[in-house]
């Protein structure tokens, strides 16, 4: 059953959700041509107990096609210091995985970035279609956690921003 959206509400919808602040993630998997990832401000905690995940994809081409397929992806949750891979992996003509780029394969395959943020290793449990896009749930595996945590990089009205110390309200 397709819906369809009164006029205007899918830009009001836009305009709510772009002044409504996310955390910036890199979401990577292995595909049958090497690895592939994507930048994402969809990822959501579900549940703790068990740890699951999830996430949207937009895309039904390139990279999110190969992720929407995946059995298993790593989830990097970006800090500040990342900017540039959330830049990298946001546009599809940026070169990604070259040789200049600090990363690596976990045993399973997955590609595994240097950063700054924690690492969640997933098994994908769910792949649901939503409108023009697949919402994915995920099944948290391991957690690789940086040495030390950075600040949260953050995506608000289509720009990326620091989240921390300075940004606390008294409450």
């Amino acid at each position: 059953m397709t819906v369809q959206a009164a006029p205007g509400l899918t830009a009001d919808f836009k305009a709510a959700f772009g002044g409504h602040p996310a955390g910036v993630a890199v979401i990577t998997a292995d595909s049958a041509t090497g690895p592939v990832g994507i930048t994402a401000s969809s990822v959501a905690s579900v549940s703790a107990e068990p740890p699951l995940l999830a996430f949207s994809l937009a895309a039904a081409s390139g990279s999110a096609a190969a992720i929407a397929v995946a059995g298993t992806v790593v989830v990097h949750l970006l800090t500040t210091a990342d900017l540039g891979l959330a830049r990298t992996f946001a546009s599809s003509t940026s070169e990604r995985f070259t040789e200049s780029m600090a990363w690596t394969r976990l045993e399973g395959g997955e590609p595994l970035l240097n950063h700054g943020g924690f690492a969640l290793r997933c098994a994908i449990l769910s792949r649901t279609p939503a409108g023009g896009s697949l919402l994915l749930a995920a099944q948290v595996l391991d957690i690789i956690a940086p040495d030390a945590a950075g600040e949260p990089l953050v995506y608000h009205s289509r720009n990326f921003h620091a989240l921390g110390g300075h940004s606390i309200l008294a409450g």
